[in-house]
């Protein structure tokens, strides 16, 4: 059979203008050649690890925050104090526990609520007499809050026949303790203030609140922030600071670091966590118990310049 000669298939879009007897289409331009992005440089592995610890710990700090609000009506009312049973006149007097009662303190625009977890860990896994204070919402003083403070450990005192106590305060709760102590002569009622995300030297954070004046108190270089600065020599009380790497509140974050030459002070740098899980995450919870189960707490600075760290 003979070979057929094959002709050049075309396709029909270049053969319809002969087929309508049109003008041949004209040659399309090539398209512009577009200009290649640069490569974006990858993330070190560092600072991707840190922005995965910021996500979390954001997620963290939200629902937080949500339980939080669901619990802060509970905490609106002071606390209620049971009045212990006198024994007769005459009857012996049992001696008190030896550890110290604690009470807790919370920050700004808080209340009690704040420390529910905290508080059942520190009966149930320390034995101890734990109660809160509540300080008015309309507080705008700290040196006010400092002398309020010591009248209501003067009535703890005098109500569990203990001659010292412990304080554990949250925020703006630990700088009113540390002002009580350092500068009303509270040392000699504090034995231990563990203090939480305090801003010992002031922060910066959201310079818009400076309309409230407790919050201009907490800035550095405030009247209240250059008292703490001052010398305290002799001041009896142990401090324990707990700081968190993750805590947006502290500007800078070594603000919640207590950095006095004649205080005796242990810092403790806490990972991952913001703010507001300072009062709530089991691992300062524990820290906070084994902290408050040490005879001299802050002693351990001068041995570990750099400070503990809780995961």
């Amino acid at each position: 059979m003979p070979l057929t000669r094959t002709r050049p298939f075309r396709p029909l879009g270049s053969l319809l203008p002969r087929i309508l007897g049109l003008a041949p289409l004209p040659a399309r331009p090539p398209l512009p050649t577009l200009p290649s992005f640069p490569a974006f440089p990858a993330l070190p592995s560092k600072m991707a690890g840190l922005s995965v610890a910021l996500l979390k710990a954001t997620a963290l700090e939200l629902t937080i925050l949500a339980g939080h609000l669901l619990l802060y009506p509970s905490g609106i009312t002071q606390e209620r104090r049971a009045t212990p049973v006198q024994p007769p006149p005459g009857a012996p007097r049992l001696p008190a526990d030896g550890r110290p009662p604690v009470l807790l303190l919370h920050g700004f625009i808080d209340n009690r609520s704040v420390f529910v977890l905290l508080r059942r860990t520190l009966a149930q896994h320390g034995g101890r007499r734990v109660e809160s204070l509540n300080y008015s919402p309309l507080t705008c003083d700290i040196r006010g809050a400092a002398e309020l403070l010591g009248r209501h450990i003067e009535e703890l005192c005098e109500r569990t026949g203990h001659t010292r106590v412990d304080v554990v305060g949250h925020s703006l709760g630990g700088l009113i303790a540390r002002y009580y102590a350092q500068r009303l002569g509270g040392d000699t009622r504090i034995r231990t203030l563990v203090t939480l995300g305090t801003p010992h030297a002031g922060t910066r954070v959201v310079p818009l609140a400076n309309a409230h004046p407790i919050v201009r108190q907490m800035r550095p270089g405030s009247d209240v922030i250059e008292e703490l600065k001052e010398p305290a020599p002799g001041c009896r009380t142990q401090f324990v600071s707990f700081w968190s790497d993750l805590d947006q509140i502290m500007d800078p974050l070594e603000t919640a670091c207590v950095d006095h030459p004649d205080l005796t002070a242990q810092n403790v740098r806490v990972t991952g966590i913001g703010h507001l899980a300072l009062p709530v995450h089991p691992a300062v919870a524990n820290g906070i118990r084994q902290a408050l189960d040490l005879a001299n707490p802050g002693a351990d600075a001068k041995s570990a310049p750099g400070g503990l760290t809780v995961a």
